[in-house]
């Protein structure tokens, strides 16, 4: 199937009657999700959101409830978001990301209601990487430019249009709800030339890297590797896998609400004891959790990595520091950067 360049806003505008639809606009100088009014208001380019799409899924701050306590009792209330949704021109890596997240909200101990409720109304509408940046490092996080986990359609630029691939059968009925073209062999032959030119350059070693973080906990590489960091917190906030969240009462008497706000185990505050006690007082224990929490434990648990490669937090660490010479001095070696 095809879609015109051109088509893409009216495309859009019929999505919007029928559902929340979700795209990158323009802010300033970097695009971000937004829910859409207007199909004119999507901008697709080559870059990755500033942030990830997940804040869709797992908003930065969510009221879970409100409750209201009484002579007779006490009532609560669950704030659920249930509305239809359309995720448009997500990038291959966030969509994988919502994937690994599938694992923490819904597990055989906890099922998350309000993830998973927003994860089953979604549809997700991929959007290819033609042109990788230099900061990327998919391919080496068993990603890819044009992989297609946890996308449902997954549109293929190929200069005026893009083909489109069907994923799921969610997006099998998206697409037949469009009415989208057959695409031509002409079409189909320059999706696939547009796939082979996709390079990512970047590639980071993560062989024996588990083995490694498994016997280092008390390695002195520890006590280097950390030092630049300030402990700001922002590689976390704009990592697509990150899911580090506090829990709040906003109360008034017997009247309140329970939130739920995103956090960061970059904090000094994030494992606070109420006894006082923290396990992690400096910032050296801080930032090996980090990389423990997302190569060893993720992978113990879950059998992943917890990393999909976007790059964020390389391109947007205020002291430059940068994950792929991070892991290489884990696995005691020298960076091994193509670019």
């Amino acid at each position: 199937m095809i879609l015109s360049k051109k088509d893409i806003p009216s495309f859009l505008d019929k999505l919007i009657s029928e559902y929340q639809v979700f795209a990158p606009v323009q802010e300033g100088s970097y695009t971000l999700f937004k829910q859409i009014s207007s199909g004119a208001d999507a901008v697709l380019t080559d870059s990755n959101t500033k942030l990830p799409a997940k804040e869709i899924f797992f908003p930065q701050s969510e009221k879970l409830f409100s409750y209201n306590v009484t002579e007779e009792g006490t009532k609560l209330e669950a704030t659920i978001d249930d509305q239809k949704k359309v995720v448009f021109g997500v990038r291959p890596c966030d969509a994988k990301s919502l994937t690994l997240l599938d694992n923490v909200f819904n597990n055989d101990k906890y099922q998350d209601p309000y993830y998973l409720t927003r994860r089953t109304n979604t549809i997700m509408v991929g959007v290819g990487c033609n042109a990788p940046a230099s900061t990327c490092f998919c391919t080496s996080v068993n990603g890819g430019p044009f992989d297609t986990k946890g996308l449902d359609l997954l549109l293929v630029d190929t200069g005026d249009a893009y083909v489109v691939e069907v994923v799921s059968d969610k997006g099998k009925a998206l697409a037949e709800q469009a009415g989208f073209a057959a695409a031509s062999d002409a079409d189909k032959t320059a999706a696939s030339k547009a796939k082979e030119e996709a390079k990512v350059t970047c590639q980071v070693n993560t062989d024996g890297l588990k083995d490694k973080l498994d016997v280092n906990f008390y390695d002195p590489i520890w006590d280097k590797i950390h030092e630049k960091c300030l402990g700001c917190g922002a590689c976390t906030y704009l990592c697509p896998t990150c899911h580090c969240f506090d829990i709040v009462d906003d109360a008034v008497d017997c009247n309140g609400c329970r939130v739920r706000n995103w956090d960061s185990c970059a904090f000094p505050l994030f494992t606070l004891h109420g006894s006082g006690h923290n396990p992690r007082t400096s910032n050296k224990e801080r930032y090996r959790n980090r990389i423990m929490h997302k190569f060893k434990y993720f992978v113990d648990n879950f059998g992943e990595i917890a990393c999909v490669g976007c790059g964020r937090c390389i391109k947007n660490c205020p002291v430059n520091m940068d994950i792929r010479v991070v892991l290489e001095d884990v696995r005691g070696s020298e960076a091994r950067l193509d670019s």
